[in-house]
């Protein structure tokens, strides 16, 4: 089954739009929303009905305080200053806590266990547009790479006669990144024509390579510097990274978001015409 990743080095450069309308032009797909800090592919989805399952991505020790003897050894040995007294009883502060079990196998009487801690949601749904997978993890939790994992695992079960599974990836380069697009069959990075954009190009297209996972490039909102656009252009030339289109600046992206809808909805859209070239490309591709 063919995965294709959409990715950014930064926040903002336009990934989801795009896979938004990859997701209303593509057949026999499903769709997983990966970006499981902040997921919002399903604002712009018609979605028909949806279930939803408890994620465990980490483990948080706690104390039987009938076998505590109040030694005060695992508040020693506690790096995260994740265990505390109070009064005559040691407590954990979940918050802190990493998991790493140096208490447990510290205590004398076997009086700490880790047990699993509820880190965030799984969702599958029924869309207008395709089966679809997405995720979030509850603030302040870890295990966001985790997350990515069960939601393309989520993608993988809900699998019929699907060819294609369309990934909104997280942006940057972190762990939640790298879930994204381990095994993919092409990469899409959607760039922006800033010094910070070009630069958090770079970095991407340095992860994705070092996966050795083909990698392509799209440039959004290529208008408003187009001195720095031909510079990105420039840089997958001397990479060997597939140039597959330039996206102007359209105002109507605005107003699609601001109605939940896709940006084809708009048929006067020069955002959305090009964004259509761009994927009879990717087909060809994939």
């Amino acid at each position: 089954m063919k995965q294709l990743a959409v990715i950014s080095g930064k926040g903002g450069t336009g990934k989801t739009t795009l896979t938004s309308c990859f997701a209303f032009l593509a057949e026999n797909k499903i769709i997983a929303d990966c970006d499981v800090d902040a997921p919002n592919l399903h604002l712009t989805l018609d979605i028909e009905k949806k279930e939803e399952k408890d994620f465990s991505g980490a483990k948080v020790a706690v104390i039987e305080q009938d076998k505590c003897q109040e030694c005060g050894k695992c508040l020693e040995v506690c790096r995260f200053f994740a265990l505390e007294k109070k009064g005559e009883l040691y407590e954990v502060n979940e918050m802190q806590c990493e998991g790493c079990a140096a208490c447990l196998y510290t205590c004398p009487v076997q009086a700490i266990n880790l047990v699993e801690q509820i880190t965030g949601k799984t969702f599958s749904a029924l869309t207008e547009q395709g089966k679809f997978a997405h995720a979030l993890l509850h603030i302040g939790a870890e295990g966001s790479g985790k997350l990515v994992t069960e939601v393309r695992k989520t993608a993988q079960e809900l699998r019929s006669d699907e060819e294609l599974i369309i990934i909104d990836g997280s942006p940057g380069i972190g762990c939640s990144v790298i879930a994204s697009i381990t095994g993919c069959s092409a990469v899409l990075v959607v760039a922006e024509p800033t010094q910070s954009g070009f630069h958090d190009l770079i970095r991407v297209v340095e992860l994705a390579e070092h996966f050795a996972l083909p990698v392509y490039l799209c440039i959004n909102k290529y208008d408003l510097n187009e001195n720095i656009t031909e510079q990105l252009i420039k840089f997958a030339q001397e990479k060997d990274i597939a140039f597959l289109g330039k996206i102007p600046f359209d105002s109507l992206v605005v107003k699609a978001l601001q109605q939940g809808k896709s940006l084809l909805t708009f048929s006067e859209s020069l955002a959305a015409q090009a964004i259509k070239d761009i994927w009879q490309k990717i087909k060809k591709i994939i």
